[in-house]
Formats: C-alpha cells, sequence, structure tokens
C-alpha cells in the first residue's frame, strides 16, 4: 500500500497551524478532521465550532473503507474530495423536475433521487445548501455519518443544530460557516487518517514478522 505524500505548502501549512494552536488532546479523528478544516480556511475559530462525536467520525470512516457511497449536495464538495469519487445528483434533470413537482429546492430534490439509488449506510457531505441537510434529516436516510457544515445566514445554523438534535451520526458545527471546501476537507482528513492508520498497521505487522 503507497502511504500518501503531502506536497512540502501542506507539511509547512500545517507546522503553523500546530504552532498557533494546541489541538493534541483531542481524540485522533477529531483533531484529524478539526486541523484539515483550519488547514483550508485559516481560520482557528473552527478548533471550538466543530461538533463531532469520535465514535460517528470511526463509524464513517469504517463505511468508507468498505466501499460505502459518498453522497454531497453540491459539485463543488465533491470536486474537493480528492481520494474517493463522489455521487452528486444537483446536476441530474430529474432533480429540477422534482424540485418543481414537489415545490423543495434542488439540493433537496437531489437527496432524495440519490437516497434513492444509494439507499441507507452512505457518508453525506453537506457544504452548501440547509435544505440539503433538512432534508436528509427528514427522510430518514439511516446514513453512515452526515457531514453538515452548510454555510449562510438564512436556515444554515439551524439545519445543523437540527442535524445534532437528530441523533443520526454526524459531524457539524454551529456558527453559520461552513462551505463546500470544510465539508471536503472534513472528508479529505477522515479519509487520509484511514490511510495514515492503515500505513501504521502494515509497518507494526512487518515489524513483527
Amino acid at each position: 500500500m503507497s502511504t500518501r505524500q503531502p506536497h512540502p505548502i501542506e507539511v509547512r501549512s500545517y507546522e503553523i497551524l500546530r504552532s498557533r494552536i494546541d489541538l493534541s488532546t483531542m481524540p485522533p479523528l477529531r483533531r484529524a478532521v478539526v486541523e484539515r478544516v483550519i488547514h483550508a480556511t485559516a481560520d482557528l475559530e473552527y478548533a471550538t465550532d466543530i461538533v463531532a462525536d469520535e465514535a460517528d467520525l470511526e463509524r464513517g470512516l469504517a463505511a468508507l473503507r468498505a466501499g460505502a457511497p459518498l453522497v454531497t449536495d453540491v459539485a463543488m464538495v465533491a470536486a474537493g474530495v480528492t481520494a474517493r469519487a463522489a455521487v452528486c445528483r444537483i446536476g441530474d434533470p430529474a432533480a429540477a423536475r422534482t424540485a418543481r413537482d414537489a415545490g423543495i429546492t434542488r439540493s433537496a430534490a437531489a437527496v432524495r433521487l440519490a437516497y434513492a439509488e444509494m439507499g441507507p449506510g452512505a457518508v453525506w457531505a453537506v457544504g452548501c445548501a440547509p435544505t440539503a441537510l433538512e432534508e436528509i434529516i427528514s427522510l430518514g436516510v439511516a446514513p453512515a455519518l452526515v457531514v453538515g457544515l452548510p454555510v449562510g445566514f438564512v436556515g444554515a445554523a439551524e439545519a445543523k443544530a437540527a442535524l445534532r438534535a437528530s441523533g443520526l451520526p454526524q459531524l457539524s458545527n454551529v456558527s453559520e460557516k461552513g462551505g463546500s471546501a470544510q465539508a471536503a476537507a472534513a472528508v479529505n482528513a477522515l479519509l487520509y487518517a484511514g490511510d495514515d492508520h492503515e500505513a501504521d498497521r502494515e509497518a507494526a505487522c512487518e515489524e513483527d514478522r
């Protein structure tokens, strides 16, 4: 198995980040997510803004490693996930028709289409549309994990609060901040952390032989 080799700029960015804030007391996956979101945004406030349970993150990572689908609300989130292909139905003409017929947003309609196709057990990443997050909650999609980081002054903080209250396995943030880059960074953090864990495990096995 090949180990990911980060670019020197990324390495230096993490050095600067860790010189400015100490996140070493966080559980490993939560720390990986928070650091990568901060790395993507240069916003240290995410250290206290992001809410995640380590068991939920472990469940999401296990699902991704087992081949569970990754579904995103918009194409920008899908494009930002560099280590895994993602499903996004926002551009599907059927999403526009469903939105028009049902009187919902196209993002919510795309969630309906994706869930009809993928079923339960997927990892969902929302970085743009609060209505997509609301639809995930209302549909009862039985996710492995919901990364809910939509951005905006209208409905974003409320949708994320509803996600936390829903009991679904989730990663979210409290404030109105968020975005596609942040959602993609959170997913990448899990995927990279999983690769690093596997590389460490294989190295330990080699030493034991």
